[in-house]
Order: structure tokens, then C-alpha cells, then sequence
């Protein structure tokens, strides 16, 4: 006895109608959630330490490279047992900057080492800062107060110059032997450079004291 057949599927009737059919493929082609978008923190905190190791490498270099020059890696140099050598500063150049100072030289007897007229005398051309430098000296160490006679004119030193040495501005005996060197070889003045070791020597030897009077200075030579 044979079995009976089996139905065609084809020509089965669809289980789902037309409005169901549509829903579904609706479902199907539309947008589907990101389920990968899901991030872990292991590989964010590699990649920081990573760029982290990077600047910090940059900066190293950056800071002892020595700007890659090759007299640094120099493997063929001979030892340097001492520090470095310090540059000498041109004692006129040092002077020059000093006599600038806001508040120091400048202020009164001007740039050009002209003074003001009737009020504060020039120092180009000026007897006293081309004289002898043992007077020179004592006014910048201690200060001039009083009338005085410059290029035949006379100041009648109303406002007195103020000392630079320990009693007012505490400048050292290079700076004051620098800024005296720079005005006694400027404006056209012809005179020899003075020297720390002489401003050392008067300090030392006047002590302290007011300011100087020209009739004072004259006593010395």
C-alpha cells in the first residue's frame, strides 16, 4: 500500500499576509543597533602611556641633545679637567650699560654726556672725569655735593650727586671701575681705563664718609 504524497510547498498558502510581509522586511533593512561600538579601557590607557613615553622622549632630547652639535659627542676630544672658561666682558661695554641704568648716570648727565644746562654738569670734555682718577673715583664711590666748575662753567649744585659705592647705590668695585672707564673713553674723552683693583683700594683706605665738596677734592691728587 503506498503512502500518500506529500503537499507541494509551493503551492502551500502563506502563512503571513501582504501588511505582515512588509513589516517584516522593514524590520530587516532597517537601521540595526551598533553592538561592536563598545569600548574597552585597556587599549585607551595604552595609547596614553604611549604618548605619554613620546613627549616625554621629545622633551628629553630637546633638552640634552646639545642641538645635535658634534663637538659635543666629540669622542676624539681631549678631557676638559677645569669649568668652563667665563667670557671677559669689554669693561667700556659693561660701563655703558651701567650709565644707562634707569635712576643711575644717565638721568642727569644725559646720553649724549652733555648735562643738563645750569643744573647737572657735562661729563664730555669734563675735567674731572678725564682728571685724576683718584678724585674721579671718590665722587662716584661717595657722592658730590656743592658748587663745582666744569669747562669753565660754573654748577651752582643744588642737587647733590649721590654716591654709588656702600652708603647709596652699593655698587660693586667692578661696576663702579667699568662705568668710569666707559665715561673717561666716550664722548670723545681720551683717559685710561680704571680698574677694580684702584676703586678697591680707595674704598678701603677712605672708609666711609659723606659726600665729597670740590674745594675737598682739590686737595687731592
Amino acid at each position: 500500500m503506498s503512502s500518500p504524497s506529500q503537499p507541494d510547498p509551493r503551492f502551500e498558502k502563506a502563512k503571513l499576509g501582504d501588511d505582515e510581509l512588509l513589516v517584516a522586511h522593514e524590520k530587516a533593512l532597517g537601521p540595526k543597533p551598533d553592538e561592536r561600538a563598545r569600548y574597552r579601557l585597556a587599549p585607551l590607557m595604552m595609547l596614553f602611556a604611549m604618548a605619554g613615553v613620546i613627549l616625554f622622549a621629545a622633551t628629553y632630547l630637546n633638552r640634552y641633545s646639545g642641538r645635535f652639535d658634534r663637538s659635543v659627542y666629540d669622542e676624539t676630544a681631549l678631557p676638559n679637567a677645569g669649568g668652563a672658561a667665563e667670557a671677559k666682558v669689554d669693561p667700556a661695554v659693561a660701563g655703558k650699560r651701567l650709565f644707562g641704568t634707569p635712576g643711575a648716570c644717565v638721568t642727569c648727565h644725559q646720553a649724549t654726556g652733555e648735562g643738563i644746562p645750569g643744573v647737572y654738569p657735562p661729563l664730555a670734555g669734563s675735567e674731572w672725569a678725564t682728571g685724576s682718577e683718584e678724585r674721579v673715583i671718590r665722587i662716584v664711590l661717595f657722592g658730590l655735593k656743592g658748587p663745582v666748575r666744569v669747562r669753565g662753567t660754573d654748577f651752582p649744585g643744588t642737587a647733590a650727586m649721590p654716591a654709588f659705592g656702600a652708603s647709596g647705590f652699593a655698587w660693586s668695585d667692578e661696576k663702579i671701575a667699568a662705568v668710569l672707564t666707559y665715561v673717561r673713553q666716550e664722548w670723545g674723552n681720551k683717559a685710561a681705563a680704571v680698574t677694580p683693583q684702584q676703586v678697591h683700594k680707595i674704598r678701603q683706605s677712605v672708609g666711609e664718609r659723606k659726600e665729597w665738596t670740590q674745594d675737598e677734592l682739590l686737595t687731592v691728587k
